[in-house]
């Protein structure tokens, strides 16, 4: 399992989530960081999604 970690801001740059969760690969990460969003319901907001290595998994500006 590695660890991703899962950023949302506001436009104005306030930070609205920041939490870190485990995955067994990209893909996997990128489903539960798009289901945590939803959940939040922070699909709209500007987010990011990264990788143990710094791969950018999800973005949205």
């Amino acid at each position: 399992m590695q660890t991703y970690a899962l950023t949302v801001f506001e436009k104005n740059g306030d930070l609205l989530l920041d939490e870190s969760f485990t995955a067994a690969n990209d893909d996997e990460a990128k489903v539960i960081g798009a289901k945590r969003l939803e959940e939040e319901g922070l699909n709209d907001k500007t987010h990011r999604c990264v990788s143990p290595d710094a791969k950018l998994i999800l973005f949205h500006r």
